[in-house]
């Protein structure tokens, strides 16, 4: 007589867990440093857990609305002007408060050597696009 197919068993996986792939995210002693830089004062443990959460939330809402910008232009790749475009509805940038001055105002000169166009002799313009 002919026995029936039994399904073979399957061996379950010893240790390893179904874990969820972590999201990058900005470095805790960065934010700290940022933050204590403009609170000048003490802080408390539990204030710098609500401002790691803020601050994830919002380098997320960030990130989401550059996508939207760069998705409704039609392109892949996020450009200089979504952001200007993102931070000018967040009122960060004005008419009388330019990228330009806020780049200066706020990142070192390294930086802006990188992000603002300077003329140089040579009549040549770094960073050149």
């Amino acid at each position: 007589p002919l026995r029936l197919l039994q399904p073979k068993a399957v061996p379950k996986r010893l240790g390893t867990s179904q874990r969820k792939p972590r999201e990058p995210q900005v470095p805790r002693s960065l934010i700290k440093e940022i933050f204590r830089h403009f609170v000048k004062m003490p802080v408390t443990r539990d204030t710098f857990k609500i401002v790691e959460k803020c601050s994830e939330r919002y380098f997320k809402q960030l990130s989401d609305d550059l996508e939207a910008y760069t998705h409704h232009a039609g392109r892949k790749t996020v450009e200089a002007v979504d952001l200007e475009v993102l931070m000018r509805r967040q009122g960060l940038v004005t008419d009388k408060m330019p990228l330009n001055v806020l780049i200066e105002r706020y990142l070192p000169l390294e930086y802006r050597k990188l992000l603002i166009p300077i003329a140089v002799s040579g009549n040549k313009v770094i960073p050149c696009k």
